[in-house]
């Protein structure tokens, strides 16, 4: 899946001196096959006290009703809808770091394909209980799937887009969870080849029986090529038909037509600002700095900035829509964001989500891993109070000033929105701790074509013609990822 032709001149996907395939082997799987350290333990703790909050909530949900919520007459819509959203929102980034870019032959997504996958199935996970949980008769969520029950001809309302979310999330959801596993299987082999005893056994087991033949390898690609070719059109449909749950009501805010591509941008938007929030720290506490580089980072912060500058054309197109319609009603929603009691909402809203992110034209900013880091919160803090902007500030004042209501949340909207995060944090935490958190058998195939160790060896044995060298000697000076060095000596 990795073709071994590269100009000279790209900036390596792999650093370090010493990469051999052994070593990627070794380096990878460190945290799958040693004792946790002293940090993994920490952030477990804390995800775990998260997840327990969360069940907590939820049961006390289950047990009271949706009425232990901050919901009431007008705003029938709140935490509980925002956090599903953004739950599917961010679950965007692994589909597309997996199935698009791999479609496209974009190899800088060899090292961080796995990550982004795994995210997504926690992150559709975490937005499928918001919905489980908002039904309030959570027993009741079978008879939202079109199958035969005991009332006979009763089926589901296919022209509902609550019904759509069901079929797009699902599909979604499933096809995500086949990619994902799909592409662990030679690496879970070659962890069964490496393990004794029981984990053997159980590692033999989920790796299906991974031979390594050259006809395994083949079906293997071809697999994978059908799968992206079926998950590229999901990154599409599946956000379009959540915002359709808003843009087919009348509600003044929610009917407009750009809230498909809209709810798409925003999606990868937060999506690609999760996987920037794991993978950093991730990469310095797991010690993969060679193989997840500043190149890596550098490139998801430029889709970052681009899917923000997106998102902030929205912004505007939906002003001037407002304005242009002379509706009096969507006019005043838009107005309401400003000037409206929920105004700090709208002015994080802007703030963090347009404002922020134009930092990123800036490369020292793009290549700062602190600052890339805090953006990246910064960015989902944004895209959280997007949705909330766009819900309660369309729900709370409508048509009649004597139902206008405020929504405050309460304690357990606060704990199902935090222990979420925790449920999330502790599904990927022991995600890295059993499987491996880099595709091993796809970085690789990066070793002899991308690697700063490969670009030298080219360079050491003069197989490069004087004029590439000279020009690729030049383009050092713009990686950042490399010791210049170590070039010197070459």
């Amino acid at each position: 899946m990795a073709s071994h032709n590269e100009s000279i001149i790209r900036e390596p996907l792999i650093t370090g001196s010493d990469i051999t395939y052994a070593k990627i082997t070794t380096d990878v799987l460190r945290p799958v096959e040693n004792a946790p350290t002293k940090a993994w333990w920490i952030g477990f703790s804390m995800a775990a006290v998260g997840a327990c909050l969360w069940v907590f909530a939820v049961s006390w949900t289950f047990w009271f009703g949706v009425g232990s919520w901050g919901l009431n007459k007008t705003v029938g819509w709140a935490w509980d809808i925002t956090g599903f959203v953004w739950w599917v929102g961010i679950g965007h980034a692994g589909t597309l770091i997996s199935a698009i870019l791999l479609l496209f032959r974009q190899k800088w997504r060899n090292s961080i394909n796995r990550s982004a996958e795994a995210m997504t199935i926690f992150a559709v996970i975490c937005a499928a209980t918001y919905i489980v949980a908002h039904m309030g008769r959570p027993w009741m969520f079978v008879y939202s799937l079109p199958l035969p029950n005991q009332y006979g001809s009763l089926w589901v309302n296919f022209n509902s887009p609550l019904i759509w979310d069901v079929f797009a999330i699902s599909t979604y959801f499933s096809v995500s969870l086949v990619f994902w596993y799909t592409g662990l299987l030679p690496d879970l082999a070659t962890i069964r080849d490496r393990a004794t005893g029981i984990r053997r056994r159980i590692y033999s087991v989920c790796s299906f029986g991974w031979t390594g033949s050259v006809k395994t390898w083949q079906r293997f690609e071809t697999v994978s090529l059908i799968l992206a070719g079926i998950s590229t059109p999901l990154v599409l449909s599946v956000h379009t038909i959540v915002s359709m749950d808003f843009a087919t009501s009348l509600e003044p805010g929610w009917h407009t037509t750009i809230f498909p591509p809209y709810f798409v941008a925003g999606a990868i938007f937060s999506g690609f600002a999760m996987v920037q929030t794991l993978l950093l720290v991730t990469r310095k506490v797991l010690g993969l700095e060679n193989y997840i580089t500043m190149f890596h980072i550098e490139s998801m912060n430029k889709i970052i900035l681009l899917t923000g500058s997106i998102v902030g054309v929205a912004y505007m197109t939906e002003f001037f829509i407002a304005y242009y319609s002379g509706g009096e009603y969507e006019q005043y929603t838009f107005l309401n964001r400003f000037i409206g009691p929920y105004w700090w909402a709208g002015c994080m809203m802007y703030g963090c989500n347009v404002l922020m992110t134009q930092l990123m034209w800036f490369k020292k900013v793009r290549t700062n891993i602190a600052i890339s880091w805090v953006l990246s919160i910064v960015v989902n803090i944004g895209m959280w109070f997007e949705r909330f902007v766009i819900i309660v500030t369309s729900l709370h004042r409508d048509y009649i000033p004597s139902s206008w209501a405020m929504f405050y949340p309460t304690w357990v909207d606060l704990s199902v929105f935090i222990g979420s995060i925790g449920v999330f944090f502790t599904c990927f935490l022991l995600f890295i701790r059993v499987f491996p958190s880099i595709a091993m058998a796809e970085v690789k195939l990066l070793v002899k074509s991308s690697s700063e160790q490969g670009k030298k060896k080219l360079l050491a044995e003069g197989h490069l013609d004087p004029s590439h060298a000279e020009f690729y000697k030049e383009s050092l000076t713009k990686f950042d990822s490399v010791d210049l060095s170590e070039y010197e000596k070459v």
